[in-house]
């Protein structure tokens, strides 16, 4: 084997008569840590009840998209129909007292033009109209405080978004300011549990990378909190082109933690024999190969790298490409 390897090394070296070369130097790079996200909404907005009564129609379930003032179910409260009923009928009587009335006074006009009643009667019968009239208006306004809540029986979605919970169904009995349905609106954010020991490497404006399964995106980081729970910070992520669909949906995320130096040379320069790494460099007598140990990838500026741990050394001149 150490025949075969030596071979190899003479053969590099001797046919190596022009070569592109880099001179290694050491870079800059970021130091991540893995977490999980989570995808949120930014509101999370109850629809409510407004009347009692019992669900006679529910038009959405999970999963729903809905507009703003979309109607999501209808709540029917009985009592109200009959409340509607008696007004109607105390209207109706009232209504023909009113005519009698109306018809009393306009006599009692007459017969005042004549002398046969007084000022004070006359007065008795227009007194009768205007509280019969007053009666039939505050009884309209009643009806109409009546049928404004039936209307309020319609449960709309108070906002745009997606329905994340239904917790009742068809036949349930709610009270007023009850919960009907969950709406997730506003748009989708990804949030974070950071280890408070990172909390200080982190800053507002930092680009974070989430593995979504089909590829990488970019992420911008918009607010830290800064109350610790259990250990850990809250952090949100604004990602363009983040799926909705699922929230509540756990995703690997990339945080920039730190900063340190390394070698990192292009993936290509690494050779790969008998269990070993090899990197061409330049020496007194022309190009060898030195046996390096590689670390992880490196990506800068869009560029694959790969890390040297051991082996190279600042100012050592690496070969990149042999003619």
């Amino acid at each position: 084997m150490r025949s075969a390897l030596f071979s190899i090394f003479l053969l590099a070296a001797g046919t190596a008569a022009t070569a592109a070369t880099i001179e290694v130097a050491p870079q800059t790079v970021t130091e991540w840590k893995s977490v999980y996200g989570q995808v949120e909404t930014r509101d999370l907005i109850p629809a409510r009840a407004r009347i009692a009564g019992t669900v006679i129609a529910l038009d959405v379930t999970e999963g729903d998209q809905v507009m703003a003032g979309q109607r999501i179910a209808v709540i029917e409260d009985d009592k109200l129909n009959f409340q509607i009923d008696a007004l109607d009928a105390q209207l109706e009587a009232l209504q023909a007292q009113l005519n009698t009335a109306r018809s009393d006074l306009a006599r009692g006009e007459v017969l005042i033009e004549r002398g046969v009643i007084t000022n004070q009667r006359l007065e008795q019968l227009q007194t009768a109209v205007n509280v019969l009239d007053g009666q039939i208006s505050s009884l309209q306004a009643e009806k109409l405080v009546a049928e404004q809540r039936i209307t309020e029986g319609e449960v709309l979605a108070p906002d745009d978004g997606i329905v994340l919970s239904v917790p009742v169904s068809r036949g349930s009995v709610l009270n007023p300011g009850e919960a009907l349905a969950q709406i997730g609106g506003g748009g989708a954010y990804l949030r974070l549990a950071v280890p408070e020991r990172h909390a200080r490497d982190l800053s507002e404006g930092d680009t974070i990378e989430i593995d979504t399964g089909t590829g990488v995106l970019e992420g911008t980081l918009v607010k830290i909190y800064p109350q610790i729970e259990g250990g850990r910070v809250q952090a949100d992520v604004e990602v363009d082109g983040l799926d909705a669909r699922f929230v509540g949906l756990r995703m690997p995320v990339r945080l920039p933690v730190g900063e340190r130096q390394a070698i990192l040379v292009p993936q290509a320069v690494l050779s790969h024999i008998g269990g070993l790494d090899f990197i061409t460099v330049e020496a007194t007598g022309g190009p060898i190969e030195r046996v390096v140990v590689p670390g992880g990838v490196v990506r800068v500026n869009g560029e694959t790298y790969r890390e040297i741990l051991s082996g190279l050394a600042a100012g050592d001149v690496v070969v990149t490409d042999h003619e």
